[in-house]
């Protein structure tokens, strides 16, 4: 190199950044150079690496590395590659392996009982196990051994607590990280009936439409009670989403519920991601991703759950109900005036509604409270 050119690049502000540049990766690589020498060389290369600060360079690197890993709180002690972050309600055998599932696709049914209404249960779980679906009865009367006539009953699983709804069972045993394997939550109340039902087509048709959560349509002629229109089956559509009922609130603009994006609490279907939403209490789009299915239906029967009542309504003594909400404060919440006889066990069913009401009060101010506390929080309908 000739000594005016040298020069000229020391001159040169931009050509000495440079020339000052290029000689840092040399650098680095002469000083990693020694260091991997001197490690092999030297009987002492942990101090000599101590020393020069990249043992603990090295250490912090990995304990930010693995701070940032998302682990499973109570995991932290394990390897990561050991850790199973969710499971499934697949039955074990003692020894051997597991039968292969037939169908890719598994899904659950689950579904809250009591031996009263063991015929319709019966139907169900029929029906949906010769569909390759997991089943699951939650037993709210306690009583399990009388199940056992059935010979399906060593084929699902039973969980029995006296006196618990259909949520109480779904927010403890259907946690998102043990039903994570299955495509499709099927949360259903014991007294509908399948004849007119088929699993897997419902399936396909909420597949094909993208609900990710949704319904069967009820039969409006079959059913004894059926208080939203919008849940009522349409013979026209295969899935609607919306109904109009003008002069009274339901019109072209409708964009809440129960005019669109809204279900029944009666028999909802849930993809795995909208079961992850909904345990936590949160819903994705509703006027795109809830619909009610027609094309697949089922019939209300409209029985009496939690041991009340006799368990078997007729058509004509709810024929008011069909399309209209009952007077909740004269029929719901007030209990029945006329005095039970020792004759007929008592009906316990209008405590229960008016407790619904009290609790759902008191989750709409814990709603405001959080809503008022999480100031990151925003409102994705407003």
């Amino acid at each position: 190199m000739k000594p005016s050119y040298f020069l000229s690049l020391l001159v040169d502000s931009h050509s000495r950044r440079s020339c000052f540049c290029s000689l840092i990766p040399a650098a680095s690589l002469l000083c990693l150079v020694y260091f991997i020498g001197s490690a092999f060389i030297a009987p002492d290369y942990k101090e000599k690496l101590s020393l020069w600060g990249v043992t603990d360079t090295l250490q912090n690197f990995k304990l930010n590395k693995c701070k940032n890993q998302c682990r499973p709180s109570g995991s932290e002690a394990l390897p990561e590659g050991i850790v199973c972050k969710t499971s499934n309600l697949e039955f074990r055998p003692l020894w051997g392996s597991p039968k292969k599932i037939e169908s890719s696709s598994v899904n659950l049914f689950a579904v809250a009982v009591g031996i009263k209404q063991k015929d319709l249960v019966n139907k169900m779980v029929r029906k949906f196990l010769s569909s390759n679906f997991v089943v699951m009865l939650f037993h709210y009367d306690g009583n399990v051994d009388k199940w056992k006539t059935f010979e399906w009953s060593d084929r699902v699983i039973h969980v029995s607590a006296v006196n618990q709804t259909k949520w109480w069972f779904a927010k403890r045993f259907l946690h998102p990280d043990i039903v994570a394997e299955y495509d499709y939550i099927f949360l259903w109340d014991e007294d509908l009936g399948v004849d007119s039902f088929d699993p897997k087509l419902y399936i396909s048709i909420v597949q094909s439409e993208g609900l990710e959560i949704s319904q069967p349509a009820l039969d409006p002629v079959k059913s004894v009670e059926l208080h939203h229109q919008i849940t009522a089956r349409g013979r026209r559509s295969t899935v609607h989403r919306r109904t109009y009922k003008h002069g009274k609130g339901c019109d072209e603009n409708s964009k809440a519920p129960p005019c669109t994006g809204w279900i029944e609490m009666m028999a909802p279907v849930f993809s795995r991601a909208a079961w992850r939403c909904a345990w936590f209490m949160i819903q994705g789009d509703r006027t795109k991703s809830v619909g009610v299915v027609d094309a697949e239906y089922v019939v209300h029967h409209g029985r009496s759950t939690l041991g009340g009542g006799d368990g078997n309504k007729t058509k004509s003594s709810a024929k008011n109900r069909i399309y209209g909400r009952k007077n909740i404060t004269s029929m719901e919440i007030s209990p029945p005036l006329h005095s039970h006889s020792h004759s007929h066990p008592k009906d316990h069913r209008a405590a229960v509604r008016r407790q619904s009401y009290i609790e759902l009060d008191i989750f709409k101010k814990r709603w405001v409270k959080a809503v008022q506390e999480d100031k990151c929080w925003v409102d994705p309908y407003q």
